[in-house]
């Protein structure tokens, strides 16, 4: 097994204890293979919820440009039902899981088809 199927292995445990989802595990692989090189660095692999510039990124770059959504105020809040659905105190939210859980909020599966 590869360093990226242990991730996506390491990303579908994540979903299943500490956010109660059953995971898709072909969209998480498509969503993983998305975020690139940045969930092999220990600093890029997580998001920080708590930093407002983190999350305006993660609305233009990734809702905006990659899902294609429009902008207004549900992207917000489809980030901040993320980090619910997450929970707030879990320090380490992998991206992976993050973008995953924004895009199964949205209904954008066939951005990763």
């Amino acid at each position: 097994m590869g360093k990226r199927d242990e991730l996506i292995a390491k990303y579908a445990d994540d979903l299943k204890t500490k956010c109660k989802v059953t995971p898709d595990m072909a969209l998480l692989t498509k969503v993983t293979i998305g975020c690139g090189p940045s969930i092999y660095d220990n600093d890029a692999q997580t998001v920080a919820a708590s930093d407002k510039d983190e999350l305006e990124r993660i609305r233009a770059n990734f809702l905006m440009k990659k899902l294609g959504l429009a902008d207004g105020p549900k992207l917000m809040d489809g980030i901040n039902a993320a980090i619910d659905t997450y929970g707030k105190s879990e320090r380490n939210k992998f991206r992976a899981v993050f973008y995953y859980l924004l895009v199964k909020h949205f209904g954008k599966e066939a951005a990763y088809k």
